[in-house]
């Protein structure tokens, strides 16, 4: 049985090995030529969403959040909310891209009494690659990322998920799993030496694997205008669960926008 441990380097290996070489020997037909050689028309979109998330550490203080949305995306890169990518040759039905995501995962002290005293946990840039699969029944993905900068850890997301439309709504269910390195997990859910206070007890995180429930909505109010709610709902695993940080086995998101596309 495979090592927890060496799941992100098998599946990050996998994407570059079937993606670079397709980039390196890519062999077009001559009627392809010139189409290739001219961009793809480039699409763009501005919003604005909001969301809460309701994290597991105890006593977190949930605020309503805003976020500005860009949309951008042509033949080479595509760009929404925090998440860049830049696109690799497909084979087949499986696309390939290289991805720089930013997630804001930390925490600081002033966001619950109970993490008063502990050091700040600071989200970061992740950078690493990507599989999609669209299939007739399901789609498919599968990203590794490891930090960079002051976040930790690496991190694995596997997720099947199928678009149901009906007439301008568009409901889009999905299921994932994800696996947090041991360092991530301790990280954002370890308590330092210097950080143990009354009913707050050192503790060393090790590596978890969560499961995920998600809806999206989207609805087409008019051409170019769209409207979306989503809603998550994130069973934690034991690693996180038995932190002293965190005082529910499960977290959950609900997040609602505007986007108009040019």
């Amino acid at each position: 049985m495979t090592h927890p441990h060496t799941v992100f380097s098998l599946l990050f290996a996998a994407i570059l090995a079937v993606a670079l070489p397709a980039a390196q020997a890519q062999v077009l037909a001559p009627e392809l030529a010139a189409k290739e050689a001219s961009p793809a028309p480039s699409q763009w979109g501005l919003g604005l969403a909001v969301g809460l998330d309701r994290k597991a550490y105890r006593d977190y203080d949930n605020d309503v959040q805003a976020l500005p949305l860009l949309l951008f995306e042509n033949r080479y890169i595509s760009f929404f909310g925090t998440t860049l990518d830049a696109k690799l040759p497909s084979s087949g039905p499986l696309s390939f891209r290289l991805r720089a995501r930013y997630a804001n995962d930390g925490h600081e002290a002033k966001d619950s009494p109970y993490l008063a005293g502990m050091a700040e946990r600071k989200g970061g840039v992740w950078l690493g690659g990507a599989v999609l699969w669209r299939g007739g029944v399901v789609n498919a993905s599968a990203e590794a990322l490891a930090a960079t900068g002051d976040a930790e850890g690496k991190r694995v997301k596997l997720e099947l998920n199928r678009d149901f439309q009906v007439g301008a709504l568009t409901l889009t269910p999905r299921v994932a799993a994800n696996w947090q390195d041991k360092k991530f997990v301790d990280y954002y859910y370890g308590v330092r030496a210097a950080e143990v206070r009354a009913g707050r007890a050192a503790y060393t995180g090790d590596a978890a694997s969560n499961v995920e429930l998600g809806l999206r909505m989207g609805y087409a109010v008019a051409p170019r205008h769209n409207v979306f709610v989503d809603l998550s709902a994130t069973k934690m695993g034991s690693a996180i669960k038995d932190s002293p940080l965190v005082d529910r086995s499960n977290q959950g998101s609900v997040k609602a926008g505007y986007l108009y596309s040019f």
